[in-house]
Order: C-alpha cells, then sequence, then structure tokens
C-alpha cells in the first residue's frame, strides 16, 4: 500500500516536496513518481532504484526535481523546485518488485500504486 502527499497550490517558483510512505512488501521494490495532467496521458516524472542510487528523470524536470528514497523508513521524496504552471497535475508514487539496481519509467512496469496528490502551480 501506498499513500502519497504534500501536493497542495504553490505559485510558480515555488517548491513543494511529496513524500510516498509504503507499508507491506517493500523489500527490492523501485519505485517511480508519475503526474497526470487533465486530457493528458499519465507520465514518468522520476524513478530511482531500490539501492544504490540510481535514477531517471523526465527531460522536463531535469535540474529542478530531486527524488530520493528512505529505505530504512519505507518512504519515497520528490523535491520539487522551480515549478511551473505546466507541472500542474496529480502526482502518483507506484512501486514495483525489481532488482536491486533497476529502475523502470512505463506506467505498465507498476504494480502498486499511491492514491495521488493534486500539484497546483499558479503563474
Amino acid at each position: 500500500q501506498l499513500q502519497a502527499s504534500g501536493g497542495g497550490l504553490v505559485q510558480a517558483g515555488g517548491s513543494l516536496t511529496l513524500s510516498c510512505a509504503a507499508s507491506g512488501r517493500t523489500f527490492s521494490t523501485a519505485m517511480a513518481w508519475f503526474r497526470q495532467a487533465p486530457g493528458k496521458e499519465r507520465e514518468v516524472v522520476a524513478a530511482i532504484s531500490w539501492i544504490g542510487g540510481r535514477l531517471r528523470y523526465a527531460d522536463s524536470v531535469k535540474g529542478r526535481f530531486t527524488v530520493s528514497r528512505d529505505n530504512a523508513n519505507n518512504t519515497v521524496y520528490l523535491q520539487m523546485n522551480s515549478l511551473k504552471p505546466e507541472d500542474t497535475a496529480t502526482y502518483y508514487c507506484a512501486a514495483t518488485p525489481g532488482a536491486y539496481y533497476n529502475t523502470y519509467v512505463h506506467p505498465r512496469q507498476y504494480n502498486y500504486w499511491g492514491q495521488g496528490t493534486l500539484v497546483t502551480v499558479s503563474s
């Protein structure tokens, strides 16, 4: 089970940190943040491996967003800086069992999803 939190309304240029707390099976899980804006497909924002610190980012967020995880507390974070109106979307965390060092960027590769948290960036 995944519980996402931290969304809200922020002005352009501002920052937010999203959190995703996992319960249940958490060993060797690759995780990711996706987002979906109205009328658009769900897209990956950032992905992180179980260990080894392998990270992948969408080109649109590179240099602005940082994904991290705390395996001891079964939590993954998404630090979002320099937010833009086009970042407005519902953000979902996702998890899937995988090899220790793998990252995955396609929604169909993930078995478990959080409920989503809305991020609104005003101009």
